[in-house]
């Protein structure tokens, strides 16, 4: 897949249209490690679009890092295991990183999601994973990398913000874009009434940047 994604060209449009599932399927189940630091309602929505039958997927393990997280009780809602590696107890980043990978190993995936994943990921973990780990992120990157992207796009007064799907490079919300989605922004947004729309395209274009990031490795391995 590497060839694939060297440039830093989106594959997809800006404003992604909905895919239809025949145009995404996948010939064979991939197996989905999701992490997640929060409340998880994208963790949801990839349950949700496999459970539907929009994505030949199976999520195998949920890794969450914060113990009061409440993904975790989603995932129980959707019989997931989910396996709690907590930062606070590694003193280094990428020892951290190399407890994920183990437990990665050991369920076997092939694609790790990052859906509010809120710790910077190290070479550990990109290696062992090799343009396979995906984030989501609440901006129109390369505007507003990093925490209070929300925020930053009020404060900024831009028109327009919304959402993006990308392959995880060591640089912070940076690497090829799979998905974007914009979401205008209304005179009278808040950050939490326009975070609540963003988070409704991310619902819609995570799992559709899944499909389109495995598919793309499925056409490179075949050729």
């Amino acid at each position: 897949m590497g060839k694939e994604f060297d440039s830093d060209r989106p594959i997809a449009s800006l404003i992604s249209p909905d895919r239809s599932s025949e145009e995404l399927q996948l010939n064979k189940t991939i197996k989905l490690a999701i992490m997640a630091s929060g409340n998880g309602s994208n963790f949801e929505a990839v349950a949700k679009a496999i459970e539907t039958g929009k994505l030949n997927a199976e999520i195998k393990v949920l890794i969450y890092n914060n113990p009061d997280a409440k993904v975790r009780s989603r995932a129980e809602k959707w019989q997931v295991p989910a396996v709690l590696i907590n930062h606070k107890e590694f003193k280094k980043r990428q020892d951290f990183d190399r407890a994920i990978v183990e437990t990665l190993k050991e369920y076997q995936i092939d694609w790790v999601v990052m859906a509010g994943w809120m710790r910077v990921v190290t070479e550990v973990l990109l290696q062992a994973f090799p343009n396979r780990v995906i984030n989501i992120h609440p901006s129109l990157l390369p505007s507003f990398r990093g925490l209070r992207a929300v925020e930053k796009a009020l404060e900024a007064k831009v028109k327009i913000t919304g959402c993006t799907v990308h392959i995880v490079s060591l640089e912070v919300d940076s690497g090829p874009i799979l998905i974007q989605a914009a979401v205008p922004i209304l005179i009278d947004d808040t950050p939490e009434t326009l975070h609540a729309r963003v988070q409704i395209e991310e619902h819609r274009i995570l799992p559709q940047a899944i499909a389109l990031a495995a598919l793309s490795q499925e056409k490179q391995v075949s050729k």
